[in-house]
C-alpha cells in the first residue's frame, strides 16, 4: 500500500513536525544538551517512523518535497543579507585569524572526507558530503549540496550528509565544554575585565514591534535576491560547466545588496525582519527535507560515515588546541573561541553559541567571542567553504 502526500499536505506536515520538534527539545533533556534543532528532531521521528512502515510492509509513504528548494533558497538569502562588512570590521586581527582557520578548516575536512572514503573503497562524493558540507555546513548546507548531488546522479548523498551532519552536531556539543575547561584548568584562565566594542545586538536596535510595511519591504530584497541569483547561477553553469548551485548566486547577490544598501540607507534593511523570515524558512527547509529521508538507503554506510565524522571529531580538537588557541592568544578569550570553533566546526553556528554559552556561565563572559564567533560562523565561513566545496564536487564528479 502506497499513501502519497500532495504539495500542501506535505508542507503541513513539515510544519507540524517544526512544531513537535519544538515541544520535544524543550522536554527532553538530552535533545537541550546537544542542541539539537527542532526540525532534525522532527523530521528524523518522522523518517524514522516511515521506515519502520515501510519495513513492516504496512504502507510507503510518499512526500511531494517539490517546494523544498523554495524554502532553502529564502533561506540562504536571508544568510546573505546578514552579511554586513561593519560588523567585519569590529572584529580586527582575531577575526581574521579565527576566520582564515575555519576556511583552512574547510578545505581540511574535504580532504579528509575524500581521503577516508577513498581508503574504505566508496564514492569520494560522498567523503566530500562527510567533508565541510556537513561538518561546518550543518544540516542545511548537507540538505542543499545533497540535493545538488543527488540530482547528478549521487544515490543515497542527501542521506549520507544529514547522517554525518547530526553526527557532527552532538559530537561537537559533547567535546567543546571538556576541550575548553582543559585550556581553562592549565593555563589557569580568567575572563579579561575590558569591554570590546558592544556590537552583538548591532542589527537589533529597536525593540519596536514590526510592520506589515517594512516586512514586505524585506520580502522585496530577498526574493529580488533570489530571482537574480538563481539567473546569474544559471548563466554561470551554462558558460563555465560547473556546478553552482541557485542559492550560491542568491546569497552572493545578497551579500552585495546588503552592503550597497548600508551605504545608501542603513535603515533599509530590518535584520529582525530578516531573521524571522530566515527562521521560519530554514524550519520549513530542513523538516520537509528530514522527513522525507530514506534511512534504510543508509544502513550499509554507516560504519564508513561514522569512522570519517569520528576523524573529523579528532582533527577539530587537535586543531583548536594545538594551534587556534596559541594563534588567538592563549587567553581566556582564545580558549572560549575554540569551545565556538568545536561547535560550528562540527556542527553550525547554534551548537557553537550553545557551547560558548554553557562555558560563560561558569567561567565568565567573553564578549570577543561573542562578536567574531556568530559573525564568521553565520556568513563569513561561507567565502572560503563554499569554492571549496564547489571545487570539490567539480573535481569528482
Amino acid at each position: 500500500m502506497n499513501i502519497q502526500f500532495d504539495q500542501v499536505t506535505t508542507i503541513f506536515l513539515a510544519v507540524a513536525l517544526l512544531v513537535i520538534g519544538s515541544f520535544l527539545v524543550k522536554k527532553v533533556g538530552v535533545f537541550q544538551r546537544f542542541c539539537l534543532p527542532a526540525p532534525v528532531v522532527g523530521g528524523l521521528l518522522f523518517a524514522l517512523i516511515a521506515t519502520i512502515l515501510k519495513a513492516t510492509g504496512i504502507v510507503e509513504l510518499t512526500l511531494d518535497t517539490s517546494l523544498q528548494s523554495l524554502f532553502m533558497l529564502a533561506f540562504f538569502t536571508t544568510v546573505g543579507l546578514g552579511a554586513s562588512f561593519q560588523l567585519v570590521k569590529l572584529g580586527g586581527k582575531l577575526l581574521v585569524i579565527y576566520w582564515l582557520a575555519c576556511g583552512f578548516l574547510a578545505l581540511m575536512q574535504n580532504v579528509i572526507g575524500i581521503s577516508v572514503a577513498s581508503l574504505l573503497n566508496i564514492d569520494p562524493l560522498l567523503g566530500i558530503m562527510s567533508g565541510a558540507v556537513s561538518m561546518e555546513g550543518g544540516h542545511g548546507s548537507a540538505t542543499a549540496f545533497g540535493t545538488t548531488l543527488e540530482e547528478m546522479g549521487v544515490d543515497s548523498a542527501l542521506t549520507i550528509g544529514l547522517a554525518a551532519a547530526t553526527l557532527g552536531l552532538v559530537a561537537g556539543g559533547l567535546i567543546g565544554g571538556p576541550t575548553v575547561k582543559y585550556l581553562i584548568s592549565k593555563y589557569n584562565l580568567t575572563p579579561a575585565e575590558q569591554e570590546v566594542a558592544a556590537a552583538v545586538e548591532l542589527e537589533d536596535k529597536e525593540k519596536a514591534a514590526i510592520h506589515s510595511d517594512t516586512f514586505i519591504m524585506q520580502v522585496l530584497l530577498i526574493t529580488f535576491c533570489m530571482a537574480l541569483g538563481t539567473y546569474l547561477g544559471e548563466v554561470f553553469s551554462e558558460k563555465t560547466k560547473l556546478v553552482l548551485p541557485s542559492y550560491v548566486g542568491a546569497m552572493f547577490v545578497a551579500v552585495i545588496v546588503r552592503n550597497v544598501l548600508d551605504r545608501v540607507n542603513d535603515r533599509v534593511i530590518d535584520m529582525r525582519s530578516v531573521n524571522l523570515i530566515g527562521d521560519v524558512t530554514l524550519g520549513i527547509f530542513l523538516s520537509m527535507a528530514l522527513m522525507s529521508v530514506k534511512l534504510w538507503e543508509v544502513a550499509d554506510l554507516a560504519l564508513p560515515i561514522f569512522i570519517i565524522v569520528a576523524v573529523q571529531v579528532v582533527f577539530v580538537v587537535i586543531m583548536g588546541v594545538f594551534v587556534l588557541f596559541r594563534l588567538l592568544g592563549k587567553d581566556y578569550d582564545a580558549a572560549v573561541m575554540v569551545g565556538g570553533f568545536t561547535g560550528h566546526g562540527l556542527g553550525a553556528t547554534p551548537n557553537a553559541m550553545a557551547n560558548m554559552s554553557a562555558i560563560t556561565q561558569k567561567f565568565g563572559p567573553s564578549q570577543k567571542a561573542y562578536l567574531i564567533v556568530p559573525i564568521v560562523g553565520a556568513f563569513l565561513i561561507d567565502v572560503f567553504a563554499v569554492p571549496i566545496i564547489l571545487t570539490s564536487i567539480n573535481l569528482f564528479q
